[in-house]
């Protein structure tokens, strides 16, 4: 509003949207609202029209006519909020337009996708510098609801906002449960977590579109209202879907990450990951729209090492070795997550830079503390065998080592005349990699990410290998923590009368119906609760 740079860090449903519209009506000109979201701009700018603000966006999704009007609205200063698309303002006939016309503010939504090291990197972000040089005293607002220290700093420097305001918010949801299990029967988990669930609104996240159709059909099959969505199907029929969902006509869908960007649902109530997400932003991303309008909800992973080796091999495959380093790095901080001994909700927000003060007491950790297993003598062997190749080398080439490999560039280098050499070989390629985690989570081990992720050993590391300390690791756990929901418990906070609650939820469907409208915004789950709670006396 003061005409000062800003850079906002806000959770999903935090408000972010606000912080540029607002500022945008107040000061003179129009807002440029830069997303990479060009599917749901239609949307937005629905959403502002309906409540009296000039709004549209102008992309490659108008026609001819459609984008004459826009431009038309644009040059005679008729709005408030224009969207583009960040390949918009690589057109220099274009920003040659946006020179002659007075502009409120420049908004970058979703500022990670301008950063390697964010989580959705898109090259033509990366050339937004632009807006600077070519804009200098107009005001630059860029906005993100995931980014970690490294990303932040990357975001500013690339947009030259080194002296703006910084607001950021907490990232703690605390009405969201974590749950970590390892893959095992993936389908008979699935509906071991939806079994007390029926009515409740979900997502279902896979890798792939595959696995989409497939998990969609044996949920519909078990007699879900289950729908799939990917970017695969057409238009149509992903709208129908999402408006099926809106409406409580879908209780489930099962989607690729194609699915949830902008869905204004308040009430849903869980949110699993079928398949292991390639990094933490994204599961953060990704959970967090479960439960927004503040009342209990629930976050499942269900994590595989084949998934894992999946991942790693996709990344593999990248051709910049910059970009390969980093999502590696941001799968194995995942992996770690999946693994912790820790509060899951402390391992979370400590990725973002935030600390706890203490345990969350609600997540699977929290609620039902893991079986540990002495693996004193593999941690000193791992230790070890970081020390015999020099502290020079990554966890893929320590755990070769470990096992006894043959391949080419170890036996080149002699590894395979080390005393470490196949001593490990009776343990999968998996223990060693959770172990090796386990060892860089508890500050054993220093893992160099600005240099090819080489393992180096701490002070810590050395009472260890001298034999005078001992150190533990959780089994896997493969079914939900016994402390869960009991059957028929209500997802919220307050104690209220189930049956009532389920009678008011069908009336508050039927409004919605009549009135062509989400049943959300009818009430919401928070309010119904509160009705069949606080009955009239």
């Amino acid at each position: 509003i003061n005409g000062e740079d800003a850079f906002v860090l806000m959770p999903t449903g935090g408000g972010k949207s606000l912080c540029y519209q607002i500022p945008s009506l107040h000061r003179p000109g129009v807002g440029i609202v830069i997303s990479p979201l060009i599917s749901l701009m239609k949307d937005q700018v629905d959403a502002l029209n309906a409540c009296g603000v000039r709004a549209a966006f102008y992309n490659s999704s108008l026609k001819s006519g459609e984008a004459r009007q826009v431009l038309a609205m644009l040059h005679n200063q008729e709005l408030d909020l224009l969207y583009l698309a960040p390949e918009r303002l690589m057109n220099n006939d274009f920003v040659d337009r946006l020179t002659n016309i007075p502009i409120a503010l420049f908004a970058i939504d979703e500022a990670h996708c301008i950063s390697q090291w964010g989580h959705d990197f898109r090259p033509e972000y990366a050339k937004l510098d632009r807006l600077r040089r070519v804009f200098p005293d107009i005001p630059i607002i860029a906005l993100t609801a995931t980014a970690e220290p490294h990303t932040r700093r990357d975001i500013l420097e690339r947009l030259q906002l080194t002296r703006s305001r910084c607001y950021i918010s907490s990232f703690d949801r605390p009405n969201i449960r974590y749950t970590v299990l390892e893959k095992q029967k993936p389908f008979a988990q699935l509906t071991a977590f939806l079994q007390d669930r029926q009515n409740e609104a979900g997502i279902v996240y896979c890798l792939s579109r595959k696995r989409v159709e497939k998990v969609a059909s044996q949920l519909i099959d078990a007699g879900y209202r289950a729908a799939s969505y990917h970017a695969g199907l057409p238009a149509g029929q992903r709208k129908k879907v999402q408006e099926d969902f809106l409406r409580d006509d879908v209780r489930i869908i099962v989607a690729t990450v194609a699915f949830g960007m902008g869905i204004d649902k308040s009430n849903i109530r869980f949110v699993v990951h079928f398949d292991i997400p390639k990094n933490i932003e994204s599961y953060y991303q990704e959970t967090g729209r479960a439960g927004r309008d503040g009342m209990a909800a629930e976050a499942l992973l269900l994590f595989g090492y084949g998934d894992i080796a999946l991942a790693r091999g996709l990344i593999e495959k990248t051709w910049n070795q910059e970009q390969k380093r980093i999502e590696l790095h941001k799968l194995n901080a995942m992996v770690g997550f999946a693994e912790t001994l820790s509060c899951r909700r402390r391992v979370l927000l400590g990725y973002f830079g935030e600390n706890l003060a203490e345990d969350c007491g609600n997540c699977d950790i929290c609620l039902d503390p893991p079986e540990l297993v002495d693996v004193t003598e593999d941690a000193r062997k791992a230790l070890s065998c970081v020390y015999r190749v020099g502290q020079r080398f990554g966890m893929g080439h320590v755990i070769d080592v470990l096992r006894g490999s043959k391949k080419e560039r170890l036996l080149q280098l002699r590894h395979d005349r080390l005393s470490t050499y196949g001593i490990g070989r009776e343990k999968s390629p998996e223990f060693w990699g959770g172990l090796l985690r386990h060892l860089v989570q508890n500050r054993y081990l220093e893992q160099d990410v600005g240099n090819f992720s080489i393992l180096k050993l701490n002070e810590t590391a050395w009472p260890l290998l001298r034999g005078e300390q001992t150190l533990e690791m959780a089994q896997p756990r493969v079914r939900t923590v016994a402390k869960t929901r009991k059957k028929g418990q209500p997802a919220g906070d307050i104690d209220h009368d189930r049956e009532l609650f389920e009678k008011l939820r069908i009336v508050r469907k039927k409004l919605a119906d009549e009135a062509g409208v989400p049943p959300f915004v009818i009430f919401n789950d928070a309010t119904l609760a509160q009705m069949a709670a606080y009955l009239p006396t």
